[in-house]
């Protein structure tokens, strides 16, 4: 508005001074020209302090309602706020309600609870009291008729009571066992599952580690990451458990799962190289290491399928084939071992005059029950078996699966063959492997536990721990009891000790007499 009233002020003045300079130069004649100029030029100043007076106006007008606006959306959210805020402390208030109700419950059942336990405790003690009293007066007639103390009674049937059950149990130990060596050819079974794949296991630590080597120990900080964020987010993904300890330049993951482990080491080696340690790249990339390892499970099937010579696999067969490279048993590999076996009954076969492409066939699908997760029950022959049918493999193959343990008949020559060439590779110099310390240990634990038993003179434990030959002192063990012993022997080797195979326990009882002729 000022700025208007200045314009036109100066606009007035600038009209009078030209109207006198017009005046004097021009004379009379020219002034009402100048005049009628002068107003021309008031009156548009006049207009045109109008038009800005309006212009103004409305910019003030506008900046009032954009300020308005902005204060009922303040006003609106705070308000929802407020609404929200209300409405979750009446949900609270109202779930307080409910729980003060069932506290006040309990309350009130614990409290005729503990009424009843009273009173029934009080009868409980009177009851008590009337059968120690009639106790001991049956004591007391007892100890009268019999001449004996109530100590001297009861230990008298303890002695007897316990020697017989001691000579009952022996004799039937002895006749079950009997009956056990009489039909052991027909009813025996080998029931030795490989739980080192599908089951955790102790002894097995060598096969349940990786180590990742790192550039530089800086590196293990960053796998850490802030609060531990990065290494919780990397076993959550992997399921494998990530030990960073003293070891220079070095992190160990460990897992019972071989193909997480592996999907875990490649995972990490990528981010390492990568250099991108957080949340986000860690799912990103254990993702992409799970596509790979399918790829590689996939062409490591296939490429087994093709060394032996087979054709004709279904997929699935193919993929448990690769997931074999992963596992082993008593440090050897399944698949090669699988391979072998197929190479064996092959050979075996072809000289026999039977069909050696089946015959291989059969030999490299007879382990392919230690593919599947543990989470399915039963053993591996009787999951691969299943597998196998499920797939439209052959009746041959399905029984030389089921039955190369003899957990059900053979029908086929083909499974005899595949047992005797998975015994021949399981068996051979070298193929399966136990540490020195590991073999050390378990041999000296196998002889301390036989010599915890009372009457073992000593114990020696030979055939590479497979046997252990246990003396006893004659005058302690007789013969009867000597079975029994070896019996209690080997039920605490099987409940306390992780060995590979079997372990033979055979007890010697010797008696000398010595004399001399003087």
């Amino acid at each position: 508005m000022e700025t208007t009233i200045a314009i036109a002020a100066t606009a007035f003045v600038i009209a009078f001074l030209l109207g006198l300079a017009i005046r004097g130069k021009i004379g009379a004649s020219k002034l009402a020209r100048a005049e009628e100029f002068a107003a021309k030029i008031i009156k548009e100043a006049e207009k045109e302090a109008q038009i800005k007076k309006k212009e103004a106006l409305l910019e003030a007008k506008d900046e009032w309602y954009r300020a308005k606006a902005n204060v009922e959306r303040e006003l609106q959210s705070k308000r929802q706020e407020f609404q929200k805020t209300e409405k979750r402390l009446q949900n609270r208030e109202s779930g307080l309600d409910r729980k003060v109700d069932i506290l006040n419950k309990k309350e009130r059942e614990t409290l005729s609870k503990e009424k009843h336990l009273k009173n029934w405790e009080r009868n409980l003690r009177i009851r008590d009291a009337e059968l120690e009293r009639l106790l001991s007066e049956e004591n007391q007639q007892l100890e009268r008729i019999s001449g004996m103390t109530q100590e001297e009674a009861k230990n008298l049937l303890l002695q007897n009571l316990e020697s017989q059950a001691r000579q009952q149990a022996a004799q039937m130990i002895k006749d079950i066992k009997d009956k056990a060596i009489e039909t052991a050819e027909k009813e025996a079974k080998n029931i030795v599952i490989s739980a080192v794949q599908r089951c955790a296991a102790d002894h097995t630590v060598e096969s349940t580690v990786s180590v990742v080597n790192l550039p530089s120990d800086e590196m293990k900080g960053r796998i850490i990451g802030r609060e531990g964020r990065n290494i919780r987010s990397f076993e959550t993904a992997t399921g494998i458990d990530v030990i960073v300890d003293d070891t220079p330049e070095a992190v160990i993951l460990s897992g019972y799962d071989p193909i997480r482990r592996e999907v875990a080491r490649m995972a990490l080696e990528k981010l390492i190289v990568d250099g991108r340690i957080h949340p986000a790249r860690i799912e990103e990339v254990v993702a992409k290491a799970d596509k790979e390892m399918e790829v590689i499970i996939r062409e490591t099937g296939e490429q087994a399928c093709f060394d032996v010579g087979i054709h004709g696999v279904h997929p699935e067969l193919v993929k448990l084939l690769g997931k074999l490279n992963f596992r082993s048993s008593y440090g050897q590999n399944v698949l090669q071992h699988s391979k072998e076996v197929a190479f064996l009954s092959g050979i075996m076969a072809a000289e026999l005059g039977l069909d050696a492409t089946l015959a291989k066939r059969s030999g490299l699908l007879h382990d392919i029950g230690k593919a599947v997760d543990r989470d399915t029950e039963g053993t591996h022959t009787q999951i691969g078996a299943t597998s196998a049918q499920k797939h439209g493999e052959h009746p041959i193959v399905v029984n030389a699966i089921a039955s190369h343990h003899e957990d059900t008949i053979q029908e086929t020559p083909y499974s005899v063959l595949v047992q005797a060439a998975d015994g021949i590779s399981g068996a051979r110099p070298g193929a399966r492997r136990e540490t020195l310390e590991g073999y050390i240990k378990r041999v000296e634990k196998l002889e301390g536990m036989a010599d915890s038993f009372k009457g073992v003179g000593k114990a020696y434990a030979i055939q590479a721990g497979r046997e252990l030959r246990v003396m006893v002192e004659a005058g302690q063990i007789d013969d009867l009891h000597a079975g029994e012993l070896a019996t209690e022997i080997a039920k605490k080797i099987e409940s306390e000790l992780e060995y590979p195979g079997q372990i033979k326990v055979t007890v010697i009882r010797e008696t000398r007499a010595v004399d001399y002729a003087k």
